[in-house]
């Protein structure tokens, strides 16, 4: 039965805004004049975006909402709870509006008869393949409260390692723009004021003042030309990014970095790890796990070592041969996954290895913003001083010359 979304008038005048199941925008309008409402709009929950499929109107979950629903959803199927009524109360707790019609869509789906990994799949933005996977997973084995626990372990965690890399990055940042912002605010104008009065004594002036004059001149003459070479750069360079050869190349580029590179590699390998980890622990078959584990790596060559992998496990290779063939992952997992395929206990090696590294690739992060934040700031010094320097040389040559 398909969702819709209304806006009703009641009778005091007020607007009532909200979800309905009906079987047509009629019968939608229908059951709000038996509530009491007047009718102004119904809108269908779901509209057509191409070939894959349907999305719900609005904005897209955010990652923090998808992990809060999860949670909220398994905590109501361990109670016992048919899906329907589950998804219900799911919606009944929703804070934004695209939460709601997202999950109030699917709900319309399942009570249509549709499984609820079909009703999912009838939004991949949303839901994306791993998620998917798990619940047709959960509900093939019959223990859907148990695979859905398990889910929103896995979304709870993905999410918090990548929410606290990026605060670890954010304070860097803001240092960094700041710093950037005042420096040339004082050469394009306090630097001018300051330095005209010394041009009119028509004295000789100290080397570093008179560079600084060159380069406070440039700033004012050609900034905002450099500023925006710089953003059209940085257009150009996004728009060649959509070229797979070129991002294929930039990729590798990046895992060869001597810090960032391993980041990068680490964060993508725990990512992989867990997600390969609990797909195969809840019984989806390695080939499809390896699939949806492929969708979850963000650099593309690491993505095309599990894709040459997944034609060599086809063939009839171990996992850990596999994935050691293209050289992208780091030793311990490979080592992990062979320890695991010799003892029948790969989902849990699969597990320990993206603890291991999640834990790892944090420390590093912080490691590395710990280091950054005095570097910031003494590189923002070094500068205002050599700023404040060539504003007073050359008065201290005035005082000099009057003695």
């Amino acid at each position: 039965m398909p969702a819709y979304r209304y806006e009703a008038a009641e009778a005091s005048g007020q607007l009532a805004r909200g979800n309905i199941d009906a079987d047509s925008p009629k019968h939608a309008r229908h059951l709000l004049r038996e509530r009491g409402l007047v009718p102004l709009e119904v809108i269908a929950l779901q509209a057509a975006s191409g070939p894959t499929g349907l999305r719900a109107i609005g904005g897209r979950m955010s990652a923090a909402e998808l992990a809060l629903a999860t949670r909220q959803l398994a905590s109501l199927l361990a109670a016992r709870l048919p899906v329907e009524q589950a998804l219900a109360a799911v919606v009944e707790q929703a804070e934004r509006t695209a939460v709601r019609e997202r999950f109030s869509a699917v709900r319309g789906e399942v009570v249509g008869g549709q499984t609820l990994a079909e009703a999912l799949a009838r939004y991949p933005r949303d839901f994306p393949e791993v998620y998917r996977a798990l619940v047709a997973a959960g509900e093939q084995s019959g223990d859907l409260a148990l695979v859905v626990n398990r889910l929103a372990d896995y979304v709870e965690s993905r999410t918090a390692l990548a929410q606290r890399i990026l605060l670890a990055f954010t304070y860097p940042a803001i240092v960094t723009v700041v710093a950037t912002l005042v420096i040339v605010a004082l050469l394009a104008y306090v630097v001018p004021q300051v330095v005209g009065v010394f041009e009119q004594t028509r004295q000789d002036l100290p080397a570093l003042t008179v560079a600084l004059i060159a380069v406070s001149d440039f700033v004012r003459g050609h900034g905002l030309w450099v500023f925006a070479a710089i953003v059209a750069a940085l257009v150009a360079f996004r728009l060649a990014l959509r070229a797979p050869p070129v991002r294929l190349a930039w990729h590798r580029r990046l895992l060869g970095l001597p810090v960032a590179g391993r980041l990068i590699r680490g964060l993508n390998t725990a990512r992989f790890a867990s997600t390969l980890g609990i797909l195969f622990s809840s019984g989806v078959p390695l080939i499809r796990a390896l699939e949806a584990g492929a969708r979850t790596l963000s650099n593309e060559s690491m993505r095309d070592n599990v894709n040459d992998a997944i034609a060599r496990v086809r063939e009839g290779a171990p996992l850990s041969r596999a994935l050691k063939a293209g050289g992208q992952f780091p030793p311990m997992m490979i080592h992990m996954i062979a320890s695991g395929e010799a003892t029948g206990d790969l989902a849990q090696m699969l597990e320990r290895t993206a603890t291991a590294l999640s834990q790892e690739t944090e420390r590093r992060a912080l490691t590395l913003t710990s280091l950054l934040e005095p570097l910031l700031i003494l590189a923002m010094g070094a500068v205002v001083l050599l700023i404040v320097l060539a504003v007073l040389l050359p008065i201290i040559e005035i005082n000099q010359l009057v003695r």
